[in-house]
């Protein structure tokens, strides 16, 4: 585990409790010292750690922010170069981009757990932090699917459901569900406090839900918000549209009712999607449709939610 923060310390809780070998680096001396002071394998350096994981064969998972990325990069093509490698960053396709450029022998399969909070750093770990979260892991061409079942049984042995997608798909869907949320919560909590001492004291559910993850590390927000940059811009073209129909609206009839109805329909899609027993399926991993299988299951909402020999089952 490269990095030793909140998903990659949680990854790593997570794979040892499942009883897997487990070893981490990180730059932060603090999250190095505490991970050590927890009981777990800390190598001092990214070389040692990497090296001990050519030794033994070992998935190796990014888990920096995405401005360390390319470094981290070099030192697995230094040292441990034809890796299973997967990683947790946000963002998708400037990622598979890096690895094809920084470590072009790593069989690489692109991961993201759909989980976290706003608190960072290896103290706001834990090992149930995934449990039954989506995790994206990308299937391309270039994708080796021993690679991807190797990462998958990682995945499920965390607590988490496989949703199979392509870099730019997940990057799509991320812009608007995790990414424009982001960046509203922001403007929300400016616009919020703008209204001064008044405004704060009567703050309630609605504002605080609205702002909860404002609360993020800024740097960390603008890493992934500015890293998905093409998607977001059209989240947001979708978004300011619809506040200015909202506003032209407001402004014209004083009905605000076409934005609040669209709204409640996008809410209890979510709500219908949560509470929708998916079917149960088999995806045969070795057979030669066995890519276009996975994605069509991802672009339906399915997951994968266990692995049976060369088999993916679905539910």
């Amino acid at each position: 585990m490269i990095g030793l923060g909140l998903i990659g310390g949680s990854l790593l809780r997570a794979a040892s409790e499942s009883g897997r070998q487990t070893w981490g680096c990180t730059t932060s001396t603090v999250d190095a010292e505490a991970a050590t002071v927890d009981g777990f394998h800390v190598e001092s350096r990214v070389d040692g750690a990497l090296r001990l994981a050519r030794e033994q064969d070992a998935i190796v998972v990014i888990a920096v922010p995405m401005p360390a990325v390319d470094q981290t990069l070099a030192a697995i093509n230094a040292y441990a170069p034809d890796c299973v490698l997967t990683d947790v960053v946000s963002v998708k396709a400037p990622i598979e981009m890096s690895v094809r450029q920084g470590a072009p022998r790593a069989r690489y399969v692109g991961g993201h757990p759909m989980a976290g909070t706003t608190s960072s750093g290896w103290a706001a770990s834990s090992a149930g932090l995934f449990k039954d979260a989506s995790w994206v892991l990308t299937v391309e061409d270039e994708t080796e699917l021993d690679a991807w079942r190797d990462v998958a049984r990682l995945v499920l042995d965390c607590g988490a459901q496989i949703v199979p997608a392509t870099a730019a798909g997940h990057d799509d869907a991320v812009a608007r569900i995790s990414h424009l949320p982001h960046l509203l919560a922001a403007v929300l909590a400016a616009v919020g406090a703008d209204g001064g001492s008044l405004s704060l004291a009567l703050a309630a559910g609605s504002y605080s839900d609205g702002t909860r993850v404002a609360g993020t590390r800024p740097e960390l927000v603008r890493a992934m918000c500015e890293g998905n940059r093409g998607p977001l811009l059209d989240a947001v073209d979708d978004a300011l549209g619809r506040l200015g129909a909202a506003r032209g609206a407001l402004a014209s009839t004083g009905s605000l009712g076409a934005t609040v109805e669209a709204g409640h329909r996008g809410w209890q899609a979510l709500q219908n999607y949560r509470t929708t027993e998916r079917p149960h399926n088999r995806i045969d991993l070795s057979a030669p449709d066995a890519r276009e299988t996975l994605l069509a299951l991802g672009e339906r909402g399915g997951r994968i939610i266990e692995l049976d020999g060369d088999f993916a089952m679905t539910g």
